[in-house]
């Protein structure tokens, strides 16, 4: 077994790989930037060192700082996490030649597997069936045209570097195939420096299903079974789970068979996952599923196949690092109940799902279930890396079961005042179409406004609040001497507190005692706001100003900021007529792109951003008259 490992990553892997090195006895050496110093992996790991400034490319993609940091630690092996350098070929073949064992596939393996377009035809060739859609080297736009057209609309354009939605879009006409290419381009090339593309035919009702394999090397390569990851927002997974709802034992079979051979026609070692697109408008059929790519590398959503199976993933991967077999064969790898998982994300689904940074001043986790979190209460949310809080876990006997403890956990998360998708989760996972199982890649979006607009508040978050606010004014709270809340001569005892919410103000009649209180209600006080958690929202009230103050909306013609990041294009001038929902700025944050619209029809009064801007959030970039 390996002595001594650097894990190059950050956050809940990073913790995650400690965890099992320590519980093996391996000695665990964490890297950080400057950003990271007070992270909790950076304390958790028996040795710790810098590498660099806060910008990934600084520091957790800086290769030679990584391995120079191995050498001073004097570690063994590296483990790249997911991620970052993890399936860098290049990096793989440099931690090899400077003697150290490299916890993950061969870098040959890693190159066939890279470049989407490549590995397609590399399965075509080992009898894996491949989605219809053009391969091809030349990328013109003029030819890419061409075959689109010859596909079929709808078509998807998708990176052949990379994943994660970034470099893909989907085009349904070819008047605006011209458009999505050049987005899909530009943002290809930023995310993976690689701009070239593939086709692909669109499939209508998709799902996504992958599996986990294994290799040794022995030459023996196993399966463990398979994970369904159709909840996804612009093709990024949300809610996985395991196994796949509605999957016959007879296509599991051919599923879990043909990812086997992807695996060993690349002579694969270490943990992967061949993911699988799935026509389910006719249910799961072996004819209608096609290979897409695989990820050379553990995935984030692990854990549920940990779940189902009682296995340590990043153990095997530490035993197969270290030259053992495979810790058991396939008839000896069962599959206990079912495991869903949601990832928690610091992001505002009522504004698009724009990342929310800044502190974590309140954090709180249920104790249901399992969670693997790369942050603690006190940390920070910062603008340099991926916005992931944590990812809840529930593992039960029946599917129905997982999914109402997971539904329950994701509602209980307490999180302030950073924004979080909880309530979002919570309320997608008790969607019927979702219990049922109907679920497909576009669940997400056809449910829209009902899982992203946040609830108003309830009768009992406000009777919450106004008891945490009578408590803070009382002289003291509870001794019927001094508060004299609800003294009357004659009539009804009334105590009316007034709360602002979001520029909304609420008259609350709160009669009871407050006695005691405080414990009951879930809310608490910071910042100046009281907090009221219910349904995975965090409800921040405040005392109304004098004015009742409305915050200003859509309508005040100013196009602001919704994040840091930098300006990829300004598409109007000053002087120029613009319609409602035309897009205006484009804006780069978290490797996405997000274009900025005017909300009315309107005249451009004011530009004050250019293309290559770094810009803070709530910068003003546009200013709109409304068109009279």
């Amino acid at each position: 077994m390996i002595g001594s490992l650097l894990i190059a990553n950050r956050g809940e892997i990073a913790r995650r790989i400690i965890r099992t090195a320590r519980r093996l006895g391996v000695r665990t050496v964490a890297v950080f930037s400057e950003a990271d110093g007070g992270a909790p992996h950076v304390a958790e790991a028996d040795e710790a060192l810098p590498i660099g400034a806060s910008p990934a490319r600084e520091s957790y993609l800086a290769a030679d700082a990584i391995l120079a940091a191995a050498r001073r630690s004097g570690a063994e092996a590296i483990h790249p996490g997911y991620g970052f350098l993890s399936e860098n070929a290049d990096f793989a073949q440099a931690v090899i030649d400077a003697g150290l064992v490299w916890v993950g596939p061969p870098p040959a393996a890693i190159r066939a597997m890279g470049r989407k377009d490549a590995a397609k035809r590399l399965m075509r060739e080992a009898g894996v069936p491949v989605t219809p859609g053009y391969l091809g080297e030349d990328q013109s736009p003029q030819r890419l045209a061409a075959e689109a057209a010859a596909i079929g609309w709808p078509v998807l354009i998708k990176a052949v570097a990379g994943g994660g939605g970034k470099g893909m879009r989907r085009v349904d006409r070819a008047q605006d195939f011209g458009a999505a290419l050049e987005g899909a381009r530009r943002e290809a090339k930023s995310a993976f420096g690689d701009d070239r593309v593939l086709l692909e035919r669109y499939v209508s009702r998709p799902r996504h299903i992958e599996v986990q394999v294994f290799g040794d090397v022995h030459g023996e390569v196993v399966h463990l079974f398979e994970r369904d990851c159709s909840a996804q927002r612009r093709h990024q997974k949300v809610v996985e789970e395991a196994p796949a709802p509605g999957l016959s034992a007879a296509v599991r079979e051919a599923l879990c068979a043909a990812a086997v051979r992807a695996a060993r026609a690349v002579d694969y070692v270490g943990a992967g996952t061949v993911e699988f697109i799935a026509d389910a408008s006719e249910g799961l059929r072996s004819g209608r599923i096609w290979f897409m790519e695989m990820n050379t590398r553990l995935q984030v959503e692990h854990p549920v196949t940990e779940a189902i199976t009682g296995l340590d993933l990043v153990e095997w991967q530490l035993r197969v690092a270290s030259g053992e077999p495979l810790p058991l064969r396939q008839n000896e790898i069962t599959m206990n109940g079912c495991a869903v998982e949601a990832r928690l994300y610091a992001e505002d689904p009522a504004r698009g799902f724009l990342p929310s940074t800044g502190p974590l001043s309140l954090l709180a986790f249920p104790g249901s279930v399992r969670v693997d979190s790369g942050v603690v209460a006190g940390g920070e949310i910062t603008t340099f890396y991926d916005p992931m809080i944590a990812k809840l876990i529930a593992h039960a006997p029946t599917r129905a079961r997982a999914i109402a403890e997971l539904a329950g956990a994701c509602a209980a998360v307490q999180i302030w005042p950073v924004r979080s998708n909880a309530g979002f989760l919570a309320r997608l996972l008790a969607r019927p179409e979702f219990v049922e199982g109907g679920i497909d890649t576009g669940l997400i979006e056809a449910a829209g406004a009902e899982l992203t607009a946040r609830p108003g508040p309830t009768p009992d978050v406000l009777w919450r609040a106004a008891q945490a606010l009578l408590r803070q004014a009382a002289p003291e709270a509870g001794s019927p001497w001094t508060d004299l809340r609800g003294l009357r001569l004659n009539g009804p005892a009334r105590a009316q507190v007034r709360l602002q919410l979001d520029g909304d103000c609420y008259a609350v009649d709160a009669l009871e005692d407050v006695a005691g209180v405080a414990d009951r209600t879930g809310a608490v006080t910071a910042s100046g706001h009281i907090v009221v958690f219910a349904g995975g929202e965090a409800y921040a009230f405040t005392p109304p100003t004098p004015q009742g103050g409305q915050a200003s909306g859509a309508g005040d013609g100013l196009i602001l900021a919704p994040m840091p990041g930098r300006i990829v294009s300004v598409d109007v001038r000053v002087g120029d007529s613009v319609r409602r929902g035309q897009t205006l700025v484009i804006l780069e944050a978290m490797k996405m792109e997000h274009a900025l619209v005017a909300h009315f029809d309107a005249k451009v009064a004011q530009v004050r951003c250019a293309p290559a801007d770094q810009v803070g959030e709530g910068a003003l970039l546009i200013r709109l008259e409304a068109a009279g």
